[in-house]
């Protein structure tokens, strides 16, 4: 049962990361990325803390020991702060196909950090399903192989970072609610951009957002709470490896949405294949016997 909340809860991830890249695509451009991922980390931090304390989840907060504050601030530091600030550098270097593609390798990193971090096994389906997974993407994506740049190796860096960042709340997860992880990942990761922006002379271009641009702030701030909602949620019923090849859903769902909403787009038998594989890898990452359990409706008594 707890496998099949999990998965339920990664699907959402799954369709809310898919609108949340089209919304995004939408928006204006902001001059300073770096700015805009801090203003969002933090709003999405004073959210989860606002329904931490409507849900009068304030005690768990003040039961955390020193250990716990630390893992929460190196939580923070490798998945909410270091890896955007990379990823966003490296995709100033490199071309979005290219950089996306690296960033969706992210469930290969994820499940051999589980076989040795969390114990999980990786058996012939599993690891047949991360390969078509990683050809589902190279397939949709339509990647033309290039020469290896630095921007790629810093978006590589921030791929790593987020995996390590997932094992360590999947640990976490054991002791703490998905809702404390998901607040010390947003706010500290907020906290330590802060400090970057600060060191670096950028955060007075905060104040020169104009209302356009805080209206889109907002509306991805809302999308990115509901990620990091269900994403951790997720992440603590289910195994790392699944809840990340599930999200391998997220950019077929932002060209479908594309598809439907603009005219013009058009899918090629290419891409169309590519969801196809993608779909395969999933289930036999899931595991056929899980899959068809997360499809059955329960039966009255």
């Amino acid at each position: 049962m707890n496998e099949r909340k999990g998965i339920l809860f990664v699907l959402a991830t799954a369709l809310i990361s898919g609108v949340s890249i089209y919304v995004n695509g939408m928006g204006v451009k902001f001059a300073n990325p770096y700015v805009f991922t801090g203003m969002k980390n933090l709003l999405v931090g004073l959210g989860l803390l606002l329904f931490m304390l409507l849900m009068k989840e304030w005690q768990g907060i003040k039961q955390l020991k020193k250990k716990d504050w630390l893992r929460l601030g190196l939580i923070g530091l490798v998945g909410g702060a270091v890896p955007f600030l990379l990823f966003f550098k490296g995709l100033s270097m490199t071309s979005a196909a290219q950089g996306g593609f690296i960033h969706k390798t992210l469930f290969i990193y994820v499940s051999f950090l589980a076989i040795i971090f969390l114990k999980e096994k990786l058996n012939k389906s599993v690891l047949l399903g991360l390969g078509a997974l990683l050809l589902g993407n190279f397939l949709f994506l339509d990647i033309q192989v290039q020469t290896v740049s630095w921007g790629d190796v810093l978006i590589l860096g921030a791929t790593l970072l987020w995996a390590v960042e997932i094992i360590l709340s999947k640990r976490l997860l054991a002791t703490l609610s998905p809702r404390i992880v998901a607040w010390g990942r947003m706010f500290f990761g907020a906290a330590f951009i802060a400090v970057f922006l600060m060191l670096t002379d950028q955060l007075g271009s905060l104040f020169a957002y104009n209302p356009e641009q805080w209206k889109w702030v907002a509306i991805t701030s809302v999308l990115l709470l509901g990620y990091v909602y269900t994403f951790y949620h997720g992440l603590k019923y289910t195994r790392a490896s699944v809840a990340t090849s599930v999200l391998a859903l997220g950019a077929p769902i932002t060209s479908l949405i594309a598809f439907v909403a603009t005219e013009g787009v058009t899918w090629s038998p290419q891409k169309i294949g590519g969801v196809g594989v993608l779909i395969i890898g999933i289930v036999l990452v899931v595991g056929l016997e899980s899959f068809r359990n997360m499809l059955k409706l329960k039966r009255p008594i």
